[in-house]
């Protein structure tokens, strides 16, 4: 069976840090690429960071570039969004998702979906 489960989320401060993990199991790890997307109340689901252990590249929005930092653990099968000067304007549902081929911004197109970490920062 196919999982992603997301962890780590809660809330934090403005300026504060938080560690998302998102747990993969029941697929080959390495051959996914692995986004982390977030959704506000009344907004679009927006893809914020992804990884791609095929090509090595990472992306993210800009947004969240300089504050956020994407990683994974092959061995672990665990990608990790560590999220730095925490923003009120971060708060968001996260979810992580994997894709077969890589890293679209497409959020329709990717294969499989964790059920999502809250994120809430106060101000």
């Amino acid at each position: 069976e196919v999982q992603l489960v997301e962890s780590g989320g809660g809330l934090v401060q403005a300026g504060g840090s938080l560690r998302l993990s998102c747990a993969a199991a029941g697929f080959t790890f390495e051959d996914y690429a692995i986004g982390w997307f977030r959704q506000a109340p009344g907004k679009e689901r927006e893809r914020v960071s992804c990884t791609s252990s095929s090509d090595g590249i990472t992306y993210y929005a800009d947004s969240v570039k300089g504050r956020f930092t994407i990683s994974s653990d092959n061995a672990k099968n665990t990608v990790y969004l560590q999220m730095n000067s925490l923003k009120p304007e971060d708060t968001a549902v996260y979810y992580c998702a994997a894709d077969r081929y890589w890293c679209t911004v497409v959020a329709a197109l990717y294969d499989y979906w964790g059920q999502g970490t809250q994120v809430t920062v106060s101000s």
